[in-house]
C-alpha cells in the first residue's frame, strides 16, 4: 500500500473518497426536497435510514442518487 493512505483500521483495506456521507440538508439539495420531506421519505423507507456516526446522521451520496434511479426504474425510464 502506498505511504500515507488512510486505512479502515478494521479492515486494512484503503479507505477512498468514492462515496462520501452527506447530511440531510445536502441531500435535501440533491433531491430539491425540503428537510420535513426528507425525513418524511426516511420514515416511509423512501430513502434508506442514516449510518449513525455518534451523534450524526449521514448518508452514502450513492443511496441518494439511488432514490432518483429508483424512482425512474418505477416510471419505465433507465
Amino acid at each position: 500500500m502506498p505511504p500515507n493512505q488512510p486505512q479502515n483500521p478494521d479492515t486494512s483495506t484503503p479507505f477512498t473518497h468514492d462515496d462520501p456521507l452527506l447530511t440531510d440538508v445536502e441531500g435535501c439539495e440533491i433531491l430539491r426536497i425540503s428537510r420535513p420531506t426528507w425525513h418524511r421519505w426516511v420514515r416511509h423507507g423512501l430513502i434508506p435510514k442514516p449510518i449513525k456516526l455518534g451523534g450524526l446522521s449521514r448518508w452514502p451520496q450513492s443511496e441518494v442518487v439511488g432514490v432518483i434511479d429508483r424512482a425512474k426504474t418505477a416510471r419505465g425510464i433507465d
